[in-house]
């Protein structure tokens, strides 16, 4: 995947991967990573090499800079701040809305644990821009009263065995403001490491924002 820097201004510079598949892609997908995690986490990756196999693109970025990680992995007092992490994921969507070339092209947000959280918080201040949101194993529980506000389309992606977090995902969906659906992954756990787990949540997150990024 080609590098690409994005530079938020004030001295901050993310380090992202951008997928680029052959002919005109159906949309963007950002992927914001969960705790502790980055753009090297190997399950976002397969995650975004199946949806460029479908024609989308994809931006798998740290929303951390390399000297906020060493603190983090220290003091983990990033990877819980969720308006930290929010205020990045919009910084990114505005930098993106600053490029002629993507300008016309839907964005989805593909967010994990407390990603997802974040994604959340993301489309609810940025409605006109986030046309659709797929949670794998989040917290959207995070996003607090920003949940009511989200209007973008949301998928929540949960293992069945991934008891506490199916139990909060539940609850936040019904504080969603929007469209929404649940989907339980059999005999998955948080992680989803157990064979052909992640290529389920690959296939629902495909098919979900294949029909919510298609343009009217």
């Amino acid at each position: 995947m080609p590098e690409v820097r994005i530079d938020l201004g004030d001295g901050v510079v993310l380090h992202a991967d951008l997928t680029d598949p052959a002919g005109q892609a159906s949309g963007l997908v950002v992927f914001v990573h969960g705790s502790g995690s980055s753009r090297l986490s190997p399950r976002n990756r397969h995650v975004a090499r199946l949806l460029e196999e479908r024609g989308l693109r994809t931006l798998v970025l740290d929303l951390l800079t390399p000297a906020e990680e060493t603190i983090d992995l220290r003091t983990r007092q990033h990877r819980f701040d969720i308006g930290h992490l929010a205020h990045r994921v919009i910084g990114v969507l505005d930098w993106l809305g600053a490029r002629s070339a993507m300008v016309a092209v839907p964005i989805g947000l593909f967010g994990a644990s407390t990603g997802a959280a974040a994604a959340l918080v993301a489309a609810a201040r940025r409605p006109d821009v986030v046309a659709a949101v797929v949670s794998r194993g989040g917290r959207p529980d995070l996003a607090g009263d920003y949940l009511a506000e989200v209007r973008s389309p949301t998928l929540f992606v949960v293992g069945e065995n991934d008891d506490t977090v199916l139990g909060l995902n539940e609850t936040a969906r019904e504080r969603l403001g929007g469209i929404s659906s649940l989907e339980v992954v059999p005999g998955a756990t948080h992680l989803f490491e157990e064979p052909g787990a992640l290529d389920i949540v690959a296939d629902l997150t495909g098919d979900w924002f294949e029909r919510h990024l298609a343009k009217e």
